[in-house]
């Protein structure tokens, strides 16, 4: 286990929100040595005392149910430097020391390269791993650009690009329910289940960031990595073993099967917008458009939808829709594998029964399927709803993350190709949507979205 981390951009959302409520978590469970150093570093010229300042303050709002006891502990041992990430003496300075070092990027990911590059020119100690945060550059050209110069600093199992929805109990409970229950697995391909939609919408707004999120926008925030992940989990043949080969294997196998999309299909199967002014709850919301430093000219979107179809003998047949929206009237976060109709009701029932719905939801975490019953009268059908809490995690999504990096197990990470190959496949819609094949909508803030969403 590696017993040094250093954390590169360490006074922005990330570290304060996730990493060192991560931390203080690990601590709390036992996971950390005695002698684990962490390190955080950024432009700010600040002393260890302001870092640690600011740290137990950022734990205590960001990590209230985390004991006080660990959450004193990371931000007592914790250090602070300044740097500049791309800096080659700076970065070489940083992660001088003994023994392997694990190097949390932290950073806007159009400095991964500036960094990466600095990284080597620093000479890691051996055994040392680089993690980085999505998106994984900007485009498949980008992607496989930082790619090289990863490998060129460390070997490929020492690069952790993390992904903290495949660390979350709910989106890992979408592969143990598949798998490990007999009701399940024989009827999960496209002669069973028409549908599967796997969606992120949430009554945030941009919440103050823009520097990311305006040169972003929904598609890469969130559909490119977080929701292509899930759909591998939810339609990758069943791998030999839950090991670091077998399963990112399987998971490539999903993207690959991803039927191109044509200028056509773009058309047809997918939607973005951007939201207007409106009213979410008890507060006003003003148009993206005039939020604090957006820039309207860019055009960037806070919802999308995207249709997929898998070219497989498991999924041909099937529907996969990836939607997320930002400063929606409600939060829907859940993974809806919707199953096809009997093909047959005996005659004296007065209606047709709905098609049963399993639901696993991903924030809060839960499961739940929706069946068809008898209703009050004999001949009446009636839903019925099967609900299951599922048991709290151990550790948050980071903190198992984390774990995994200073333990080396790369199973939840995700591989050099994989990156790229979740590029390729959006790679029509972005250069459809950048030649304005698809008009740009809007939608009130606090609705349901734009008018023309499928599905619920």
């Amino acid at each position: 286990m590696i017993d040094r981390l250093v954390v590169i951009g360490a006074t922005g959302d990330l570290n304060a929100r996730y990493l060192l409520p991560a931390l203080a978590a690990l601590h709390a469970a036992g996971h950390l040595a005695d002698r684990f150093e962490p390190t955080c570093a950024d432009r700010r010229d600040w002393t260890d005392e302001e870092f640690r300042r600011w740290a137990s303050a950022q734990l205590d709002q960001h990590a209230a149910t985390e004991p006080t006891e660990a959450r004193k502990a990371i931000a007592d041992s914790v250090r602070y430097r300044r740097v500049d990430a791309t800096d080659a003496a700076d970065v070489a300075s940083l992660v001088a020391g003994d023994g392997p070092v694990a190097v949390y990027l932290a950073l806007p990911p159009a400095i991964f390269p500036g960094a990466v590059a600095a990284l080597g020119a620093a000479n890691l100690p051996p055994g040392s791993r680089i993690v980085l945060e999505k998106p994984f550059g900007e485009d498949l050209d980008s992607a496989v650009e930082l790619n090289r110069l990863l490998t060129g600093v460390v070997p490929e199992q020492a690069v952790f690009r993390v992904d903290h929805f495949l660390a979350m109990t709910t989106v890992q409970n979408v592969l143990g329910s598949r798998l490990a229950n007999r009701v399940l697995e024989p009827i999960w391909n496209s002669s069973h289940i028409s549908e599967v939609e796997i969606v992120w919408n949430e009554t945030l707004a941009l919440e103050g960031r823009a520097d990311y999120y305006d040169g972003t926008g929904a598609l890469k925030d969130m559909v490119q990595n977080h929701l292509l992940q899930v759909l591998c989990l939810v339609a990758m043949e069943p791998p030999f073993s839950l090991g670091e080969r077998d399963l990112r294997d399987r998971k490539i196998d999903v993207l690959r099967s991803v039927r191109p999309l044509t200028d056509d299909d773009v058309v047809r199967r997918t939607r973005r917008a951007r939201y207007l002014a409106g009213r979410i709850g008890d507060r006003d919301v003003p148009a993206y458009a005039e939020e604090d430093g957006v820039d309207p000219h860019r055009r960037t979107e806070t919802f999308a939808e995207v249709e997929l179809e898998l070219d497989s003998w498991r999924w041909s047949g099937t529907t996969f829709r990836l939607r997320t929206g930002k400063a929606l009237g409600h939060d829907r976060k859940e993974v809806a594998v919707r199953f096809r109709p009997v093909p047959h009701l005996p005659f004296g029932f007065d209606e047709e029964a709905a098609p049963n719905v399993l639901r696993f939801g991903l924030e809060p975490e839960s499961m739940s399927l929706a069946l068809t019953g008898i209703g009050a009268g004999a001949h009446t059908l009636a839903p019925l709803t099967l609900a299951a809490r599922t048991a709290p995690p151990e550790l948050p999504a980071y903190g198992r993350l984390l774990l995994d990096v200073l333990h080396g197990n790369a199973a939840l990470s995700i591989r050099g190709d994989e990156a790229e190959e979740s590029w390729r496949v959006l790679a029509p819609v972005m250069s459809a949507w950048s030649r304005n094949v698809v008009p740009l909508g809007d939608y009130p803030a606090g609705s349901d979205g734009p008018a023309s969403v499928r599905g619920s």
